[in-house]
């Protein structure tokens, strides 16, 4: 299923988009939705559909605090990273690369939230 809706983007977002479209004979708006649908499969789990960490047991809340991001995620984040500072990074990369950003901003703030919760607790000292 699709909804359509009627969105701004950026004069080189556009461009780029149309210049996608061209070269792979596809429309313009498949292009555009395949592109936020690639971009947000990304996504863990958004942090609304997650328990809350205030209603998460101690362990819980201790492997939270303590998670780190998935190896394979990570290692790929470090490949694009190493394409982006030698300038080699395609368009499609970059969208990956974003998304991994997003997701990686995701997890330190999940992280975040479960560290100040085992402070709060009582399981964690301020720092640790």
């Amino acid at each position: 299923m699709s909804t359509p809706i009627m969105i701004n983007v950026s004069d080189e977002a556009l461009r780029k988009a149309e210049q996608v479209a061209r070269t792979t004979g596809r429309s313009l708006a498949d292009v555009l939705a395949e592109t936020l649908d690639s971009s947000l499969s990304l996504f863990e789990p958004s942090l609304e559909d997650r328990l809350p960490v205030n209603d998460m047991s101690s362990d819980e809340v201790l492997a939270q605090a303590d998670s780190v991001m998935d190896h394979e995620l990570a290692e790929r984040h470090r490949v694009l990273l190493d394409r982006q500072q030698a300038g080699l990074l395609t368009e499609a990369e970059n969208v990956e690369l974003q998304g991994l950003l997003n997701v990686y901003q995701v997890g330190q703030l999940r992280k975040a939230q479960a560290m100040a919760e085992a402070v709060k607790r009582g399981l964690r000292e301020p720092g640790q």
